[in-house]
């Protein structure tokens, strides 16, 4: 498994099953991808070429003896990779075959130089995944070069011999490099699974249609469906198909992976229905510097000091009715999110009493990265928060002073908290012990971009 988990590398990104129909994300595989699973790929290529030789009938005698034939070693000299337009990947392979006859009474060592071609088709499977094939593939052999020691063997034996071998690797090589897509096939089918975004709610991802491949990439249009205990979120208007345009990220990277805006919709209405961005604020009452106590709110607000004479916990709740919104413009994305806070105070009974509500409108500044797999997120304030009154069990509130005195005490606890989820992360389309290396984010009106390296850690 772990030989077609490094030539997985060619295709690895996570695309598993549920059914809808358009993307939200575009994945691109490009042409550095393929060198760098060019290098990492020859260990496991030559372990696969390893195959066994039967034994050598030896008529060169009186009697007919089979004769051991071993393949000692391979040496994969190159081994390069290329987009072929509309087809996949082709594989060229040149190597040495390091090979021992056990010939009585002198045993027979010879190097035979080989190489081998096969064009790899990508095509969708039914369970939205990815499935390559191998379409056509062939092996040619060069005169073999007998090493020290086996110069005074018949020429006609070292004729037989070497045709021997070349009739058992032709069918093997093509055989194994089968087996080794076959492999990477039932690895792209453990893909199929969700992947945890918070303690409820997971994502999938899953092809839309065949690939497009060119020569210079292999783009997968995909789509990422969240799920609120076990159920999909849907957005409420319908998606547009998710394009992306072909000159975007950074020139080299190994992939690019294009978001859309509907990605980000589905995320945050993921988080409005979780209940995951509603929180209780407190404080400490015998803290010198708490100002979530009635004596605090009794001085401007006189009907507080009236109702509670003793200084009594403040408690702010928070409530997110309404479904964040994103906005992706170039370079600058930001978020909305329209809170309703419930202001209420402790009574001596332990009840809480309802003092007053707010409707809150804050923009923020929302900072992307990417660690590993999963794309995080930070946030600032941009500008003033805006509290209005909505209602009011302690007569008149002057608004300014409110603001001046619970701005600062719901802001703070307000990003914590959302940094805090945001920092989770959501993960992007990988697959197992693939990790994005060095990525840039890009953010564009729409959409946003990634690239990155990757780098396949067994």
């Amino acid at each position: 498994m772990a030989r077609t988990r490094r030539l997985g590398l060619l295709l690895a990104l996570l695309l598993p099953v549920v059914g809808a129909s358009m993307p939200s994300t575009v994945v691109r595989l490009n042409k550095a991808m393929l060198s760098y699973v060019s290098e990492s790929g020859k260990a496991p290529l030559q372990r696969a070429m390893q195959v066994t030789v039967p034994h050598f009938l030896d008529r060169s005698g009186e009697v007919l003896r089979p004769t051991r034939v071993q393949i000692l070693n391979v040496q994969v000299l190159r081994l390069q990779l290329k987009f072929v337009d509309g087809v996949g990947v082709r594989l060229f392979a040149a190597a040495n075959f390091t090979i021992k006859v056990f010939r009585v009474p002198e045993p027979l060592e010879l190097i035979l130089p080989a190489v081998l071609q096969a064009d790899a088709r990508v095509d969708q499977g039914s369970i939205g995944t990815p499935v390559v094939s191998i379409s056509s593939c062939f092996s040619l052999f060069n005169k073999a070069i007998v090493l020290d020691g086996g110069h005074s063997a018949p020429p006609e034996l070292l004729v037989r011999v070497q045709k021997h071998i070349r009739a058992v690797l032709y069918n093997k090589l093509c055989l194994s490099v089968s087996n080794l897509v076959q492999g990477l096939n039932v690895h792209l089918g453990t893909l199929i699974g969700l992947k945890p975004v918070g303690p409820e709610s997971q994502i999938r991802y899953f092809m839309v249609s065949k690939p497009n491949i060119t020569e210079d990439y292999i783009s997968l249009d995909i789509n990422a469906v969240l799920f609120l205990l076990g159920k999909p979120i849907v957005l409420p208007v319908d998606a547009t198909p998710f394009m992306l345009p072909e000159h975007v990220g950074t020139n080299g990277a190994m992939a690019t992976v294009g978001l859309s805006q509907d990605m980000f919709d589905s995320a945050l209405l993921l988080l409005q229905k979780a209940g995951s961005l509603n929180m209780d604020i407190t404080g400490q009452l015998k803290s010198d510097d708490n100002l979530l106590n009635t004596s605090v709110l009794g001085q401007i607000i006189p009907e507080v000091a009236r109702q509670f004479p003793e200084p009594m916990p403040v408690v702010l709740k928070v409530r997110l009715g309404g479904t964040p919104v994103a906005t992706l413009h170039t370079n600058n994305a930001t978020l909305r999110l329209q809170p309703f806070v419930e202001v209420l105070a402790s009574a001596s009974n332990s009840a809480f009493h309802s003092l007053f509500s707010l409707d809150v409108a804050v923009n923020l500044s929302l900072q992307l990265s990417v660690s590993k797999v999963k794309l995080q997120g930070t946030t600032s304030v941009l500008g003033d928060v805006k509290l209005t009154v909505a209602s009011s069990n302690v007569g008149f509130i002057d608004t300014d002073q409110i603001h001046a005195l619970l701005g600062n005490v719901f802001e703070k606890p307000l990003l914590d908290h959302l940094n805090a989820l945001l920092g989770m992360g959501v993960a992007l389309p990988n697959v197992v012990n693939l990790h994005y290396v060095t990525p840039e984010v890009f953010v564009h009106k729409g959409y946003v971009v990634i690239s990155s390296g990757l780098f396949y850690q067994n």
